[in-house]
């Protein structure tokens, strides 16, 4: 990415900058900064995102770091329901923030360890980057993030407790408290996490995520998303991804559909219990979905025999 300073140091004129915009040769990722169309076009929302971000930062007239929602590309933790549309730094002078062009200025005390450098820009730390969060979004997209960042150990529960009571003067903090109580690093995906927060919505008996089932000489058989012991029921949520990505080099798709079908097999084989399937589709129709599972792992149900 270069600055408009950058390319009329090069030796080019505004006329010039806009007649590689017009051709295809730039693009403007915001006012006065451009990038390579090609390198560009390859970039998804989040990658673009990251793009203006750092365009911004580079072009702040005083010291600013990434924060709150535009740190989440450079986690490359998921943006699922999240706006975008503004750039998100705050000031390390202390004063008052603004808005302007697409950009969010916030004040706020940063304290030791807040700030950390990844892929060569400052950023908030994970464990803030997650609170953060949690103050500009719902709390569904809030915790797909935070589960993200601790699965992958860019924060820890205590961390989060831990730099929560500090923020007691922060605004919009009511969501906060109820992702950090459904918050697991057990929980690998979107998919998942929006399945706990389903359980959690709707009064769902809470499973254990993760779940590992062992052969009769210990050794594992496979990890199930969610399970509920006593009752004998183990849940799978179905996202596509799992299918598109190979376990193995030169794996066909088909070949991992099989694997997973005797995966799942030799699980029921060795628990006798039920499976559920949940797909994207399921978690758009929140009340069909519930109603199936209340009837599978409702509080009615009685716990599995033996």
């Amino acid at each position: 990415m270069r600055l408009r300073g950058e390319l009329l140091a090069e030796g080019y004129d505004d006329y010039g900058i806009a007649r590689l915009v017009a051709d295809g040769t730039l693009v403007r990722v915001r006012r006065g900064a451009y990038v390579a169309k090609a390198d560009h076009d390859r970039l998804d929302v989040s990658g673009r995102h990251a793009l203006r971000a750092r365009a911004a930062v580079k072009q702040a007239k005083t010291d600013v770091v990434l924060s709150h929602v535009s740190g989440l590309p450079e986690y490359d933790a998921p943006i699922w329901r999240i706006d975008l549309d503004e750039v998100h730094l705050t000031r390390l002078d202390g004063k008052v923030g603004r808005r302007e062009a697409g950009v969010r200025q916030h004040r706020g005390r940063v304290l030791p360890g807040d700030i950390v450098t990844r892929n060569g820009v400052r950023v908030m730390s994970g464990t803030r980057t997650a609170l953060e969060t949690t103050t500009l979004v719902g709390v569904e997209p809030a915790l797909c993030v935070v589960n993200h960042l601790l699965h992958h150990g860019h924060t820890t529960l205590e961390q989060l407790a831990e730099r929560y009571r500090s923020m007691d003067h922060w605004p919009n903090t009511l969501s906060t408290d109820i992702v950090l109580r459904l918050a697991d690093p057990r929980i690998e995906t979107v998919g998942e996490s929006r399945c706990f927060y389903l359980f959690s919505r709707h009064g769902i008996p809470a499973p254990v995520p993760q779940y590992e089932v062992h052969d009769e000489d210990g050794e594992l058989i496979g990890r199930v998303d969610f399970a509920w012991p006593d009752l004998g029921v183990f849940l799978e949520f179905d996202g596509k991804v799992k299918y598109e990505k190979p376990f193995k080099p030169g794996q066909t798709p088909s070949e991992v559909v099989i694997a997973e079908k005797r995966r799942e097999d030799r699980i029921r084989r060795r628990t006798g219990w039920r499976c559920i399937r949940l797909t994207w589709d399921d978690l758009e129709h929140p009340e069909r979905t519930v109603a199936m599972l209340r009837r599978e792992v409702g509080p009615t149900r009685l716990p599995a025999a033996g």
